[in-house]
């Protein structure tokens, strides 16, 4: 899609039932090829095609886009360690966490990569899309065959949470993508752009907190509100709405803080779409407090409430599951309260422990 397509032509692509069709657009794309983490799609309506693979997969398997591009899964190279099953095969016949696979790119040294992979249904049950991802095996050292798979079996609790983290945020991946599609009928439904790229953008943020965590295990909750509080404002500016940010410095483990800045991301985007639609200005409310009892985090605005008979989150939306792994990964419990003419105000509480690494360890060795 060229830079001056109007955006009347984006919001009609992004409506329409295709989403192949949506692939095609760059700044569709952009928000894709973002993604810290190699991504395959394809498209399993008739024949199954590969439509899609970002610059992160090309990064670890030296194999172009437009290469594989109308392919089948077979057009991957590679091999999965532990049966020896060819790379497409064994994407095209598994789902979830499907084992580790030896790439050797061109000119380059042999790649270790863990795969995942998720069959995006539409509303009548029927596969549309199934997605792939590809994450580095950061145990594989050797070139030792049997050294690696006495390694590959011998991992430590540190490289199964991060299998558990990059497992966890493929799945809202799909989801996000399975939500666009679903809607994707409804010709009244507006802005699946704006909300798709609000959603991955906070999975940008709370990758490069991770990134600045030695470990990548925590992430400081307080920073990346503010990061998220901040981002959200500049992308939907409204002359007259103010940010009343107060929050404090406290690190949580990284499958708590991905939920956690998702609802802030939907919950301050909508209220700077529809909270103040009948007034000039207003003030969007967060504030994340700690102390002994436990995690307390607010977010409310002074606009005009939700209207008669709509509650949030919504059941059957994307927004409701997001709260649901919140409440699974923290135990965390919410509170929504709304008038008509004075605002909508969340208060979502979890315990210090339930918010630690070691809770999120715990959790992972019992998956």
């Amino acid at each position: 899609m060229a830079d001056d397509d109007t955006p009347e032509q984006i919001d009609q692509l992004l409506t329409s039932p295709q989403l192949a069709e949506a692939l095609e657009s760059e700044q569709f794309r952009r928000f894709l090829d973002q993604a810290p983490i190699a991504l395959v799609a394809s498209d399993m309506r008739g024949e199954e095609r590969i439509v899609y693979a970002n610059p992160e997969f090309e990064k670890i398997s030296g194999q172009s886009p437009s290469e594989l591009e109308g392919q089948p899964w077979s057009a991957l190279r590679g091999r999965m360690i532990e049966s020896n099953v060819a790379l497409g095969e064994a994407i095209v016949a598994g789902a979830d966490y499907l084992g580790s696979s030896a790439i050797e790119p061109p000119g380059a040294e042999v790649t270790i990569i863990d795969i995942y992979a998720n069959v995006i249904e539409d509303d009548d049950g029927a596969a549309i899309f199934r997605l792939a991802s590809f994450a580095p095996n950061r145990a594989a050292q050797e070139s030792d065959r049997e050294a690696l798979a006495n390694q590959l079996r011998d991992k430590d609790m540190a490289l199964k949470e991060i299998q558990h983290r990059v497992r966890n945020n493929l799945q809202m991946i799909a989801a996000l993508i399975r939500y666009e599609a679903r809607i994707a009928g409804d010709s009244a439904a507006r802005g699946p752009f704006d909300k798709i790229a609000g959603r991955i953008e906070a999975l940008q943020l709370l990758y490069r907190s991770m990134a600045d965590d030695a470990l990548g295990q925590e992430v400081d909750l307080g920073s990346y509100l503010s990061q998220i509080a901040s981002h959200v404002m500049r992308a939907h500016a409204r002359e007259g709405i103010t940010l009343d940010l107060k929050v404090d410095a406290y690190p949580v483990s990284v499958n708590v803080a991905m939920p956690t800045g998702l609802v802030v991301n939907e919950l301050m985007t909508n209220a700077l779409k529809h909270a103040f639609a009948e007034r000039e200005g207003g003030t969007i409310s967060l504030q994340f407090h700690v102390d002994a009892s436990g995690c307390r985090i607010e977010i409310s605005d002074d606009g005009q409430g939700l209207p008669e008979g709509v509650e949030w989150p919504r059941r059957g939306k994307l927004s409701e599951l997001i709260v649901r792994s919140l409440r699974q990964n923290a135990g965390a419990q919410m509170i929504v309260e709304s008038k008509p003419g004075e605002g909508l105000r969340v208060i979502i509480i979890f315990t210090r422990q339930a918010a630690s690494v070691e809770a999120d360890a715990s959790q992972s060795a019992a998956d």
